[in-house]
């Protein structure tokens, strides 16, 4: 049996067909997903990976590309996004790095703790890439500043070099395990090994700036609705104190002061002062 998906041949083996006849799933309400419900989870991620990584095969005449998670939500214009990122950089792509990790060993244990994927699948890409040259993060990376990406958001120029990083990194997820995160900065390294070129890793609160979470319609009819908004209470300051003023009755004087008494000047008959002359 082959699929055609997004100008991708796939030849799915005769197991896989014996499990598409015993798939017991639902298959929706809509007629246009049945074929995707009937399509096994193990091979969903080929779907996913194919336009994540590939996207230049789909859309080969397209310059600049932005890629998100269906679970989230662009926000902002994406002119925006190409000139903080890339533009600005002067950088060819640029990718999310994790909030918390920054090593692959880290992360491997990091999925497997977690159930992302079968811990024999992961401890074997982890140990054939140790052997490849794989070490632990550190400072003496730098500039490097993190070894694992989100994955989340890929903002992407759509030239050779950028292409043969996405080419060779979905061959690594096909080869070993889904989890991309795991083998993006070996296939980085080696490229950055061979050529003068860099991959731009922001931070994770950039990438809140411009997209935000969103949820699946059938997600959202299982979760209870908010609950009402709750009135903010308004705290009045506490009134002022009134005073009242303290009347003292008046004190009676015991006598007049000295200087009350007015001087008053004795003026005697033919003195200097009344002579006209």
């Amino acid at each position: 049996m082959v699929f055609g998906v997004f100008g991708v041949q796939w030849v799915m083996p005769k197991s896989v067909l014996d499990m598409m006849a015993c798939w017991q799933g639902s298959v929706g309400r809509y007629l246009n997903v049945k074929i995707w419900k009937a399509v096994p989870h193990c091979l969903m991620w080929c779907f996913w990976k194919i336009p994540k990584l590939l996207l230049h095969r789909i859309f080969p005449n397209v310059r600049y590309s932005i890629w998100i998670d269906g679970k989230l939500e662009l926000v902002v214009d994406p002119y925006k996004v190409l000139e903080r990122f890339l533009w600005r950089e002067k950088a060819s792509i640029a990718i999310s790095r994790h909030y918390k990790r920054f090593d692959v060993y880290e992360e491997a244990e990091a999925n497997k703790a977690a159930g992302k994927y079968e811990n024999v699948s992961i401890d074997h890409q982890i140990e054939f890439y140790r052997r490849e040259g794989l070490t632990p993060y550190s400072l003496d990376k730098l500039p490097i500043t993190s070894d694992v990406p989100e994955g989340c958001v890929i903002i992407k120029e759509h030239i050779p070099i950028t292409n043969l990083f996405t080419c060779l990194w979905f061959n690594e997820v096909d080869r070993f395990t889904p989890r991309d995160q795991l083998s993006f900065s070996t296939v980085r390294d080696k490229i950055m090994s061979k050529v003068s070129w860099s991959v731009n890793m922001f931070l994770d609160c950039e990438r809140r700036d411009f997209v935000i979470q969103a949820y699946h319609r059938d997600l959202l009819e299982h979760m209870s609705p908010p609950p009402p908004p709750v009135r903010p209470i308004i705290r009045r300051p506490p009134p002022l104190p009134v005073y009242k003023p303290i009347v003292r009755p008046p004190t009676k004087k015991s006598g007049k002061r000295k200087g009350d008494k007015k001087r008053h000047r004795k003026v005697v008959a033919g003195s200097k002062d009344n002579n006209p002359l």
